[in-house]
């Protein structure tokens, strides 16, 4: 039994053939996942999968890149979601500094609420990391973000970096840029990462894994990642499967 913590299955490129989407998933032994919304609309998606699907939960929060566009309604709305019965953490949030969007001191100021809203809820965050590491490490360790913990999404940061967050409470989670033949760095911190701390994941429709580099990702083929995690850390895929199922559940407080 697998657990992809981090999918769009609310993304238009799901719109055609989600529910065989959601059959493969099942049918390669992916029992759990978290749809991921980052903005009005994804949000409202992610909710309406999480109300269909039993094991199937939502994480609601505001991307750095659309910083610029979230209002205090809308901080007051995620407040309002956090009580849903299938809401299990916030994000994703963090920061974004590849695009031009949202200038970085509004996307550091939105990323402080939702890290204070988290606190005040009681849930979990994902972090969002694009070329930003440093100042995200920063701004989490200000704000006292390890007291809620949470995860580094699609990690492909330093292994000091890595440290950083886990001395902070966070889990490191992988997906499919993990399995490129070039990745040397994601491989470096996967090994070096505590078991306890390990989540798999694939950001699906992005970040396809190998042999499916380029195409559209789908939850099925985060078995692929913790496969590769697995022989990373000389464990069996079950192992892997078994242990971030569990560390999953622990974080998202599933029962």
């Amino acid at each position: 039994m697998l657990f992809d913590t981090h999918v769009h299955l609310n993304a238009d490129q799901f719109e055609e053939d989600r529910a065989e989407v959601i059959k493969r998933a099942h049918q390669a032994g992916v029992t759990h996942m978290v749809v991921v919304g980052f903005d009005e609309k994804t949000i409202k998606g992610a909710l309406e999968i999480a109300e269909e699907y039993e094991n199937i939960y939502a994480a609601v929060g505001w991307h750095p890149v659309d910083a610029i566009d979230m209002t205090e309604d809308h901080l007051a709305w995620l407040e309002e979601l956090a009580a849903h019965p299938k809401v299990v953490a916030l994000g994703e949030m963090g920061l974004d500094y590849h695009w031009d969007k949202s200038p970085k001191e509004i996307q550091k100021e939105v990323f402080r609420k939702q890290i204070r809203l988290a606190k005040k809820v009681k849930l979990p965050i994902i972090i969002h990391n694009r070329e930003a590491s440093q100042d995200i490490v920063d701004i989490l360790n200000e704000e006292g973000a390890a007291e809620v913990g949470g995860i580094m999404h699609c990690f492909s940061g330093s292994v000091e970096i890595a440290r950083a967050c886990l001395d902070m409470n966070f889990h490191i989670s992988f997906g499919g840029p993990v399995t490129f033949k070039n990745a040397k760095k994601p491989k470096e911190v996967a090994i070096e990462v505590p078991l306890d701390r390990l989540l798999i994941e694939t950001d699906c429709p992005y970040l396809a894994p190998h042999p499916y580099r380029g195409k559209r990702n789908e939850p099925a083929y985060v078995q692929l990642v913790a496969t590769q995690i697995a022989e990373l850390k000389e464990l069996t895929l079950e192992q892997l499967a078994e242990q971030t199922m569990n560390n999953a559940k622990k974080l998202f407080n599933i029962i």
